[in-house]
């Protein structure tokens, strides 16, 4: 099943993309959530690399959901000026989840702004439906960080 969920941040594409490499900004627009505990690495990057994340997913920071493989690439990058189109794509998967497969898609709005969707193909077996029930839910409430995150100036302490 596939969830999809679009918004429009006042921001610069460009800085949408730097942003959204950031493990910072993952911690930061799934709090408090969803929280990832790393185990291997034993610390999220500073900046999300073309490898493979083992974390262990806590709802609300407490009650456990399991471990879950982030494996980031990125299938497109184009800064083309006025027309930028950037995508961060997790392919990951886990105990629960057999596929979670989420792209950010970043593009550049006629007026300079950003035009943000996420993006999940999630497979869970008899789980499937309550886990695409959540993933549409839980992009609406990412989204809703990021545009509070961008208000205030990307300033992560608020």
């Amino acid at each position: 099943m596939i969830a999809t969920s679009s918004t429009i941040l006042h921001c610069t594409p460009d800085r949408a993309w730097q942003e959204v490499q950031t493990s910072q900004l993952l911690t930061y627009v799934t709090a408090p959530l969803m929280v990832f505990i790393p185990v291997d690495p034993p610390a999220l990057p500073e900046q999300w690399a073309e490898d493979r994340y083992l974390v262990q997913m806590r709802l609300f920071g407490r009650i456990p959901l399991g471990s879950q493989w982030i494996v980031i690439t990125r299938p497109i990058v184009d800064t083309t000026a006025g027309g930028q189109h950037y995508e961060l794509r997790d392919n990951g998967h886990g105990e629960i989840i057999a596929t979670w497969d989420h792209r950010i898609i970043i593009r550049a709005t006629q007026d300079g702004h950003t035009h943000y969707t996420d993006r999940v193909v999630v497979q869970a077996g008899l789980l499937t439906p309550f886990i695409w029930a959540y993933a549409s839910l839980f992009y609406r409430y990412r989204q809703w960080r990021w545009r509070r995150l961008v208000a205030h100036g990307f300033d992560y302490t608020r």
